[in-house]
């Protein structure tokens, strides 16, 4: 921020526009992890095929959609902390699959009520 800005503003107006910088980083830093978790999931994808997969193969996919589906949350969530409601739109320019759709949430490591 210029010096000019911050002399010639009320303390509120600068500290609007240190939170408004904040969170269009953060944004900017949530959008570029879900692309490279899709992108993860895609070259996995292309180097192996569904049609009888290892089991180890079925696995490290699961793991791929569950980090995309987490990504895809924190994105979403970012989103709407910055009063960007609507997530059909991430959906469809990020080309989200439908899989990873109904992985996004809150992920547990251990089973809830568990300590």
């Amino acid at each position: 921020m210029s010096r000019d800005f911050r002399f010639n503003r009320f303390p509120v107006d600068v500290l609007a526009y240190e939170l408004a910088e904040e969170r269009a980083t953060a944004l900017g830093r949530m959008g570029r992890a879900l692309e490279t978790a899709l992108a993860k999931l895609r070259e996995f994808d292309a180097a192996h095929p569904r049609i009888d997969a290892s089991a180890s193969a079925q696995q490290a996919r699961r793991k791929l959609v569950r980090e995309a589906g987490h990504a895809l949350w924190m994105f979403v969530v970012q989103r709407e902390a910055c009063g960007l409601r609507d997530s059909r739109t991430v959906m469809r320019n990020y080309n989200v699959p439908g899989e990873v759709q109904q992985r996004m949430g809150a992920v547990f490591n251990r089973p809830l009520g568990a300590g």
